[in-house]
């Protein structure tokens, strides 16, 4: 009889999901501050958007939020919750729970990363908008 031999092996090093933590950060202090170039530093440069604002669907590439940062500015009282939804060593999916944006309405996103060349960034942000 052959018995199957298991490993008990941690594979994504806590420093991972410090990392993610911190990309996202760039993310939500970028829009707390209005401030484009902090965003930026939280996404891969050819990072896609969808999600729905009332009952009009977004799409396209993530630097579409660039109109939005610049129309509606700094969210100084905005809220966030973020939690680590899965992880691999390679993926991750983020939920962000935003109260108080700077057009006064909250959201839902959920952001994947992925580590390239050793580095996380987002790739693809899902979100949906609520009234308030």
């Amino acid at each position: 009889m052959t018995t199957a031999s298991t490993k008990n092996v941690k594979i994504v090093p806590t420093a991972d999901y410090d990392e993610i933590v911190s990309v996202v950060a760039h993310y939500e202090n970028g829009l707390e501050a209005g401030n484009w170039d902090t965003i930026t530093k939280a996404f891969d440069d050819d990072a896609i958007m969808y999600g729905y604002t009332g009952d009009d669907l977004t799409s396209g590439t993530y630097k579409n939020l660039e109109a939005y940062v610049q129309q509606f500015g700094a969210a100084p009282n905005g809220h966030t919750r973020v939690d680590i939804l899965g992880i691999t060593p390679t993926s991750a999916v983020v939920r962000i729970d935003m109260e108080g944006a700077a057009d006064g309405t909250s959201y839902t996103d959920f952001h994947t990363l992925l580590k390239k060349d050793g580095r996380w960034t987002i790739i693809a942000k899902v979100f949906h908008q609520y009234e308030g």
